[in-house]
């Protein structure tokens, strides 16, 4: 089977709700990330076989498959496809892998993967509260119901209840949020994120013009002490909207091809995809199936954690990647950062062959 590479990464700085990015139709958005990919490469736009594109809120301006719509926006030609890929909060991860799948499985040899989310001008929840006000229902069957009685699905409720599952404390939670702020600015500082970043044009509100290059959602001034002032989000609960990530709007996304795919382009390729595992887990408590997916890609890879030497978690909420690394005993020096990264981007990517 053939191998699946990655030969160029692009991402917006993510804006907060009502932020820099509030501005931009997230097709149009999503478009600016297509356009830097394809000039990062020096592809030919038609070489591009398919676009996978993660969204969670497929409604208003992110609905009809954003994918494609991203793709009418942007430079490249009509005859390129696109298609919209609903996996939640792994909606991009989940683009990544399909795209990856397909050049493995050699009916493509070049395709993107993608995510946008603007989640100030489509706010989350949007299609179900939609759909409910014009009397069209609820996801919950009678099915479902049955099942899962009397119970609301919430993230929220899950966070609280892995806190409590792992044994975490509001001041671990506390400790590990504001270490993720230092981690986030001590990379913006350096120069991390500068060459993964697209510049983007915003218009303030008194007409002057900005280019937007610095993720909104760090807390340059953060301290500890004002973490563990932030207000419990649940009486008596242990998460508070500093250990939450933020409500963001951003489009990212990554070019993947196989070897036919590296000989057509004549670039070197900046990782290989290792492996791929997804998997589900309790919807109640809903947030550590990514422990338990951890320790399936280990096994299923024959590797040990110790063989990872960056990894990045999905950090809803605090106790989630507080947990992870409670559990699996990984290196936190080799995590990054919640406040810069609101989603998965890159999973079990290892170094390319030079």
């Amino acid at each position: 089977m053939a191998e699946a590479y990655i030969v160029a990464t692009a991402r917006t700085a993510g804006g907060r709700k009502g932020g820099r990015l509030s501005g931009w139709h997230p097709a149009d958005l999503a478009a600016a990330v297509l356009d830097s990919l394809i000039q990062r490469t020096g592809a030919d736009p038609a070489q591009i076989e398919d676009v996978i594109m993660g969204c969670v809120m497929q409604a208003g301006e992110q609905s009809n498959n954003i994918a494609r719509n991203a793709i009418m926006a942007s430079k490249l030609p009509e005859s390129v496809p696109g298609t919209s890929i609903d996996r939640q909060c792994g909606s991009s991860q989940q683009a990544l892998h399909f795209a990856a799948q397909a050049v493995m499985s050699g009916t493509m040899d070049c395709v993107i993967a993608a995510g946008v989310e603007s989640m100030t001008r489509v706010p989350m929840g949007t299609p179900s509260v939609l759909a409910a006000k014009a009397g069209l229902g609820h996801y919950k069957s009678p099915n479902i119901e049955q099942r899962y009685p009397n119970i609301v699905f919430s993230q929220f409720t899950g966070a609280e209840m892995m806190a409590e599952k792992y044994g975490l404390s509001k001041d671990d939670l506390d400790e590990y949020s504001y270490n993720s702020h230092q981690r986030a600015i001590a990379a913006t500082q350096a120069g991390r994120f500068k060459d993964e970043i697209v510049p983007v044009k915003i218009t303030r509100a008194d007409g002057t013009t900005d280019t937007h290059t610095i993720d909104e959602g760090i807390r340059f001034d953060v301290s500890l002490d004002g973490i563990k002032g932030v207000k419990l989000i649940a009486e008596n609960g242990k998460l508070t909207a500093a250990s939450a990530s933020q409500i963001c709007d951003g489009a990212s996304g990554v070019m993947v091809v196989n070897e036919k795919g590296l000989k057509a382009l004549g670039i070197k390729p900046m990782a290989r995809i290792h492996h791929l595992t997804m998997m589900g887990g309790d919807p109640v408590i809903m947030l550590d199936a990514p422990l338990h997916a951890t320790e399936r890609a280990l096994q299923k890879a024959g590797m040990k954690i110790d063989d990872i030497d960056l990894f990045e978690v999905n950090e809803a909420f605090a106790s989630v990647p507080t947990a992870w690394l409670k559990t699996t005993g990984a290196d936190l020096s080799g995590s990054t950062s919640m406040a810069a990264r609101s989603r998965s981007a890159i999973p079990w990517a290892a170094p390319a062959p030079s």
